[in-house]
């Protein structure tokens, strides 16, 4: 086996998946090829402090992960995109970096951290609409993926632990390395528990996160943070409204202003994504150019029409998201051609520090220290889909005892997906279609 071959069957074997949010697994990347490896260290997304950190504490293991996905994608260029306020960061990276790495600093702007955006300010390439990065000879991941990867090939650690922060309206913010599988609770309780008593929760960043239903809900390979807030704050009432309110209000409000468009970033670098067009379809019973709606499957939901942008707080996104729901299933497929990029698409990304007093969130922009004291919890839910693709197939069964790091699901037999191994030592309690439960020894 060659040592791309190695390379590629520990992270598969590891169960690593992209750590930003989506969940692809990440040794189908590695079995590309691509000029430019791009580390995604943006973390764009207001309050939260994960890669930042990680890639100060761990900067060897994160230019070990870059360089094992260079070899892997024989790239020949390895970027990691920081914004310059990440100053430890790049301090303790810099004097690591081999002669065909270097950083690139990012302005403090939203959406810095959408990958298609992430690879037109660091490299100047533009990823097509309905396009992968690959398409530009660009693989992506984030830091916490790359770490994963060195561990993996280095150390043969599968992923059973994620870091992530707490914050908002918490005693103590805090981002903290947990066993997969925990519930939101626990995360609240590392926190020192909420300041208020009317909480809401939202699992990943103010922009792009989901509304959390239920506390019992468990840490995956994909979560990012989770934020409590005031029920009344507008990021809970947004994400409440039901999306049939949204489509009523586009219909009654709309004036066209054309805001939402201007200031896509997708749409500013030149795809087709007309968002007010897209409304304007929508309205009038889908009238308008096919391509226009189907220009909603490119939509990265970075949520700026509806955040930002619109002036009567309309949210095209949700009404892509309605659009996404019902074409997906019917296999449509947007084809339109890259267009020319607004001369002034780089001064028109939003500054994170306006976005953050936009968003009423100023009082949560605080600390939220690295604290990796090993946490042991009683019990674990780990979910057999945590991951873009196929869910996990069991192979243990109930009463079976496990020790960390231990296989208990693998990827169906020629399917996308990735593994799940045991994130606590302990016994098989129950499996069922979602999840494998663990309770500690």
């Amino acid at each position: 086996m060659s040592e791309v071959q190695q390379i590629q069957e520990k992270v598969r074997a590891a169960g690593i998946v992209g750590a930003g949010g989506a969940g692809f697994p990440t040794h189908v990347k590695l079995a590309a090829k691509a000029e430019i490896y791009l580390v995604n260290g943006a973390e764009c997304e207001p309050l939260l402090k994960v890669d930042q950190q990680l890639a100060e504490k761990y900067a060897k293991l994160l230019v070990r992960g870059l360089e094992l996905g260079m070899k892997a994608t024989g790239a020949t260029e390895g970027i990691i995109a920081l914004k310059a306020k990440y100053g430890p960061a790049i301090e303790a990276l810099t004097p690591l970096l081999h002669k065909n790495m270097r950083i690139h600093i990012l302005k403090d702007v939203y959406p810095a951290g959408d990958e298609v955006i992430t690879i037109w300010m660091a490299t100047g390439r533009r990823v097509p609409p309905a396009a992968l990065p690959l398409e530009v000879g660009v693989v992506v991941n984030n830091v916490q993926t790359l770490i994963n990867v060195a561990l993996a090939v280095d150390e043969d650690k599968p992923v059973t632990l994620r870091t992530l922060t707490v914050t908002g309206a918490v005693k103590n913010p805090i981002t903290v390395t947990v066993p997969l599988g925990i519930t939101f609770k626990e995360l609240i309780d590392l926190a020192g528990g909420t300041t208020i008593s009317n909480a809401a929760y939202i699992d990943g960043g103010p922009m792009m996160g989901r509304l959390v239903g239920d506390l019992s809900e468990t840490v995956t390979k994909a979560t990012g943070g989770i934020i409590a807030l005031p029920e009344d704050h507008i990021l809970i009432k947004r994400r409440r409204e039901p999306k049939q309110v949204s489509l009523r209000i586009a219909r009654s409000t709309c004036e066209q202003c054309c805001l939402c468009t201007e200031l896509c970033p997708r749409h500013m670098i030149g795809h087709e994504l007309p968002p007010h067009l897209i409304v304007r379809s929508v309205n009038y019973n889908d009238i308008g150019h096919p391509s226009v709606l189907l220009s909603a499957l490119t939509c990265s939901e970075c949520a700026i029409c509806e955040a930002w942008s619109c002036p009567v707080d309309i949210s095209p996104m949700k009404l892509n998201q309605m659009l996404k729901a019902k074409f997906r299933p019917e296999g449509a497929r947007y084809t339109g051609a890259l267009r020319d990029a607004d001369p002034m698409a780089e001064h028109r990304m939003v500054p994170v520090s306006r976005l953050i007093q936009r968003l009423n969130i100023k009082e949560y922009n605080r600390k939220a220290p690295l604290d990796e004291t090993a946490y042991h919890p009683e019990g674990v839910s780990l979910k057999l889909r945590q991951h873009i693709g196929a869910p996990a197939v069991p192979v243990v069964k109930v009463g079976d005892k496990v020790t960390v790091g231990q296989l208990v699901a693998d990827i169906p037999e020629g399917a996308l997906g990735a593994r799940i191994h045991a994130s606590i030592a302990g016994v098989v309690e129950a499996i069922d279609n979602d999840a494998v439960y663990l309770r500690a020894k």
